[in-house]
């Protein structure tokens, strides 16, 4: 392991957004005398009558809830995007605007309202990767819809308003702003090297062993080179695919494992259900080929040195760039611990 990168402030370059994260190793030492976040110590029921989101209940709308076994999947009742939006672009010298159209789903996880993925079996987790792959594979044959979006937020501190086990699925006219610099930076690499940027990425990973997680016949889980979030990891297939249609009855389960394996170190690191956002990004679905996209999945967890101390994007990294202090080696030795304990 380089030292330098371990002892010494420096930059690190996203190769999937071209973006800079500055690294302050000899600042992890310092003592926290800021903000600690509440533990919760609730212990959720595997029903709860109040919540909308149960299977049977009512929603918001008045709608009821079928008594779902596996993954469940509705429109979202307050969707931020409008399918029958009217169409229009607004130009006023430096004020543009223009119509976005799109469809918003919630995905329920699980019936039961106590779990997350993380305490979920993993052929469970597959019926949740089979429902994201039917949604994709809808929602992305509708004419107006280019980019479909997968994404969970979980835990209070990451603004999810109901703790039942879900995520969403957004789905738009237009590429989102993280999703256009992969597609440029993915395409300009392959249009160089007629290879996939994040396989050859992936080989250099697995050659170095310095920040990889885990890894079955199908999937790595690692902290990128590039990683902002302090225990931020992504989950890249070892086949060149461009979405994940591409995932077989197996694959498809080996998937789920990775997810399983993750989420579970995560909560072991510190002794909690660990918060994060987490989200899919694959190819657009503009009929286009796509082929230099590669599939991926990451999870942006904020929790930097305890179950109560969280990282906060502020300062320097609103007005700069993205700062870490622990180095992304360090925060894949952790987790690697956990997951060999474990297993």
């Amino acid at each position: 392991m380089n030292t330098d990168l371990q002892d010494y402030s420096h930059k690190r370059l996203n190769i999937l957004t071209g973006e800079w994260v500055l690294v302050s190793p000899h600042r992890a030492k310092r003592p926290w005398q800021g903000q600690n976040e509440a533990l919760s110590s609730e212990k959720r029921p595997s029903y709860d009558e109040t919540c909308y989101l149960c299977a049977g209940n009512a929603r918001m709308n008045g709608e009821i809830n079928p008594n779902y076994e596996n993954a469940f999947v509705f429109v979202n009742d307050f969707a931020a995007l409008q399918n029958d939006s009217k169409s229009f672009i607004y130009y006023e010298n430096l004020l543009q605007a223009q119509s976005e159209q799109g469809i918003c789903k919630v995905i329920c996880f699980s019936p039961d309202h106590s779990k997350s993925l993380a305490e979920m079996a993993v052929a469970d987790i597959q019926q949740v990767v089979f429902a994201w792959q039917q949604e994709y594979k809808e929602l992305g044959a509708i004419d107006n819809i280019n980019y479909v979006q997968i994404f969970e937020n979980k835990g209070a501190v990451m603004g999810c308003s109901n703790p039942h086990p879900h995520g969403q699925i957004w789905s738009q006219s237009t590429l989102p702003n993280e999703v256009e610099k992969k597609d440029k930076h993915q395409m300009d690499y392959f249009n160089k090297n007629n290879s996939s940027l994040l396989s050859d990425y992936l080989a250099q990973e697995l050659k170095l062993q310095e920040r990889i997680i885990f890894e079955n016949d199908a999937f790595v889980v690692l902290i990128p080179f590039w990683a902002v979030w302090p225990f931020e990891a992504m989950i890249i297939p070892k086949k060149w695919q461009s979405n994940i249609l591409s995932l077989g009855e197996k694959d498809a389960f080996l998937f789920s494992e990775a997810i399983s394996v993750l989420t579970k170190a995560y909560d072991q690191l510190f002794n909690v259900s660990f918060p994060y956002s987490s989200g899919i990004h694959q190819a657009p679905t503009n009929g286009e080929e796509n082929k230099h996209w590669h599939w991926h999945m990451s999870f942006y967890p904020p929790l930097l040195r305890s179950a109560t101390v969280k990282k906060f994007m502020v300062g320097y990294e609103m007005f700069g760039s993205p700062q870490r202090d622990i180095t992304p080696e360090v925060a894949a030795k952790l987790l690697k611990e956990k997951i060999n304990h474990k297993r």
